[in-house]
């Protein structure tokens, strides 16, 4: 900010030097000035340098604070909000703010350190000439401050539409074979340029706000400096000013007017990334409603696997007008199988989600070895407990890779110990005839196998957990879509991982169901009826006898069907 100065004394030094001390004077000066702006280049490097990379840091850091709090949350958080969502918040709104914080902020330090400095050295140059141009600024600075308010709101409402619009698009990408089945691309392309226009509409708005204020800050600095020239001549004319003081004067006034841009440039940006700030620091302050990695933490020996509910009631926190169990009380002693059964919607599946601790009861009480689930570590809880599902998720990966997912640590998981749970699951034969063997990429959630396959996959992960207790949700119901030969190799492999383990199995197949130590029968939200196959299929009035009735109409309709 020196330079302005110096280069009025060179321009006095022109017009006024004798010709004896004028080579000398010149000299001296230009070399000041070329140091000067050799400093001024060197440090507009450094700060380049440095912004970008604090830029890229702050970024980093954003999103694995984001990522951390994001899978901390309980499911129900998950029931309540979209992927999409949290993925444009976790990508654009943290590139947003990484902006507004970094080069941003830089400039703006700079457009204030220019614009603070030009200021002081214009009155310095000349008090009455500075007094008499900078009548304009408290106007532009209301009009800063008035269209700051509208640009944030604006901002704020374009990146929720940004995150629907992800949403959608997130959604029918990964589901693409569901769209395409029901030949529904134009209709979704349709939907998804309704939500890109309603985007376009909002950046429309901020383009004319932009517009206004940016068009008045360009008029205002072209009046300030046509007021320098106006006022300036007539102080010269009067020989209140040199040519030398007003040349200073016009290039600190210049600067004002490039820095006062710049402010406003800075302020519309940090407005913008407070904009898409808000619901990002709404996720990264949220606090989970349980805790993940604090509680009771059993010895090994004391672990036996007897699971209780007592009493249980509960409701889907999105649905809590709609309950799923009201006084429900089940006992599955320490290692036996207990297979659940009833009605579609009965709730069979609740009973997984609430001994995982996804979801604790509205009232009652889960215990594991007497212990209230609530009062133990939920960390330490699942890493006790198998799980393979009706449909297992596969991770796009190879599949050594989704079979070493269930051991505690994968990393140091060895190629022994994955063959050798592949080949307790069935599932090393088929493994091996791919090309690539274990290294064969599953695709998005394990598109690319079969059910039967992705099935013994997910038994070979659990296998991998050696878990105590060992969840199985309707994991053989579908194996009535496949060949004899799958099935089999499924339901074998399902045995071994049971073997030794207490087993709480949501069945639909009368195999399983008969190979239980204990049947339960949910209806009504509660348990009705409780034993052995046996006792109760001979109960003619049980519900339990009506479903395996009707189960065997069902199956004997498919194969006359095959037939």
């Amino acid at each position: 900010m020196s330079a302005p100065f110096f280069l009025g004394q060179v321009i006095d030094t022109i017009y006024t030097s004798s010709s004896e001390d004028f080579s000398a004077s010149l000299r001296s000066l230009c070399i000041m000035l070329s140091g000067v702006f050799l400093c001024g280049g060197a440090a507009n490097a450094a700060r380049v340098y440095l912004m970008q990379i604090s830029g890229q840091q702050i970024v980093r850091n954003l999103r694995v604070f984001l990522f951390s709090s994001i899978l901390r949350q309980e499911v129900g958080f998950f029931d309540k909000t979209r992927t999409g969502e949290l993925i444009n918040r976790l990508s654009a709104d943290t590139a947003l703010i990484g902006r507004s914080v970094t080069d941003n902020l830089s400039d703006g330090l700079r457009a204030i350190a220019q614009a603070t400095a030009g200021v002081s050295m214009m009155f310095y140059v000349s008090p009455s000439l500075a007094a008499f141009v900078l009548l304009i600024v408290p106007p532009m600075a209301g009009l800063a401050v008035i269209y700051g308010r509208y640009l944030r709101s604006i901002s704020k409402r374009t990146q929720d539409s940004l995150a629907e619009a992800t949403q959608l698009a997130e959604e029918r990408i990964s589901n693409m074979r569901t769209v395409r089945a029901f030949g529904k691309e134009l209709t979704e392309v349709a939907k998804y340029t309704e939500k890109a226009n309603y985007v376009l509409h909002l950046a429309k708005q901020e383009a004319v706000l932009r517009a206004g204020f940016f068009g008045a800050t360009g008029l205002s600095g072209n009046i300030i400096i046509l007021s320098v020239l106006y006022k300036g001549g007539l102080l010269m004319a009067s020989e209140h000013m040199t040519v030398g003081e007003l040349s200073s004067f016009l290039m600190y006034a210049f600067w004002v007017g490039i820095s006062i841009a710049g402010m406003s440039s800075f302020y519309s940006e940090l407005m913008k990334g407070f904009g898409a700030g808000a619901r990002l620091w709404e996720l990264l302050d949220r606090k989970p409603e349980f805790p993940l990695n604090e509680g009771i933490v059993l010895r090994p020996e004391q672990l036996k696997g007897q699971l209780e509910f007592q009493n249980v009631s509960f409701a889907y926190p999105t649905r809590i007008d709609a309950p799923i169990f009201q006084d429900l009380s089940l006992s599955v002693p320490a290692g036996s199988v207990m297979a659940v059964v009833g009605p579609s919607g009965s709730g069979k599946s609740t009973l997984v989600s609430l001994l995982l601790r996804l979801y604790d009861p509205v009232a009652g009480v889960i215990t594991i070895d007497g212990h209230d689930v609530r009062d133990l570590n939920p960390y330490w809880l699942r890493s006790h407990i198998g799980t393979v599902s009706q449909e297992p998720v596969l991770f796009s990966c190879s599949i050594a890779e989704n079979i070493a997912y269930g051991a505690p640590d994968s990393g140091t998981v060895t190629v022994q110990e994955i063959h050798r749970a592949a080949q307790i699951a069935n599932a090393y034969e088929f493994v091996r005839g791919f090309p690539k063997g274990f290294d064969t990429v599953v695709g998005e959630k394990g598109v690319l196998l079969s059910g039967g396959q992705k099935q013994r996959i997910a038994i070979a992960r659990a296998l991998l957990k050696n878990p105590k207790i060992l969840l199985l949700d309707e994991a053989t119901s579908r194996s009535s879509s496949v060949l004899d030969k799958n099935e089999f190799l499924v339901q074998e492999a399902l045995e071994r991982l049971m073997d030794g383990r207490t087993v709480l199995i949501i069945a639909h197949r009368l195999s399983t169901i008969q190979n239980a130590d204990a049947v339960a029968v949910l209806d009504q939200r509660r348990v009705v009826e409780c034993g052995q196959h046996a006792q109760l299929l001979g109960n003619r009035q049980g519900l339990f006898r009506k479903l395996m009735e009707k189960q065997a109409f069902l199956q004997e309709g498919q194969k006359q069907a095959l037939r």
